[in-house]
């Protein structure tokens, strides 16, 4: 039971930090345009290297499937054990900001997730702190909190099956889900 106790407020210390009024740009991105990672300047590199189209505008689904904006990834990618959001992921944040803020009856669910990598317990916490930092990016950005939901998964839910670094690569992620 104290185990459980002790848990349950170090979960509450790390989420009361997370909160501040930091403005986006003082929030710690890395970034990763002087390497050779197949990150394009013009746009978003998966993890594979394959650069997606740069900002685009903000269209609402007319279908009513619920997918969010048109044309914009709706996956923030990681680094290996890092929950840092990454600069080249600061053009997708930004047409979902517009988007929450635009269709204010929406809501964005952040959906955690992490490589195999590591333990259970481990893999949900680093999941949250992805969730929270995508949603704090977001935050700043102009949209309510009460328009998000942050949840981890994990290692649970993988996108890409597999040991390679590029499957591991594209587990390491937040998906944003209207």
């Amino acid at each position: 039971m104290t185990k459980k106790l002790l848990a349950s407020l170090l979960f509450v210390a790390l989420l009361a930090g997370c909160a501040s009024g930091v403005k986006l740009d003082d929030v710690p991105v890395e970034d990763k345009s002087a390497t050779s990672s197949g990150v394009s300047t013009q746009g978003i590199a998966d993890p594979q290297g394959v650069a997606q189209t740069g900002v685009a505008s903000v269209v609402a689904d007319k279908s009513g499937s619920g997918i969010g904006p048109v044309g914009v990834a709706h996956v923030v990618y990681f680094d290996y054990d890092s929950f840092v959001v990454r600069t080249e992921a600061r053009p997708v944040l930004e047409n979902h900001a517009r988007f929450l803020q635009a269709n204010k009856q929406r809501k964005a669910n952040l959906e955690g997730h992490t490589d195999e990598r590591g333990g259970r317990e481990y893999n949900l916490a680093l999941g949250q702190k992805r969730a929270e930092a995508v949603r704090q990016s977001l935050s700043l950005l102009g949209v309510p909190e009460s328009q998000m939901e942050a949840v981890s998964y994990g290692k649970e839910k993988p996108a890409a099956q597999g040991a390679a670094e590029a499957d591991l690569a594209k587990n390491r992620r937040v998906e944003i889900r209207y």
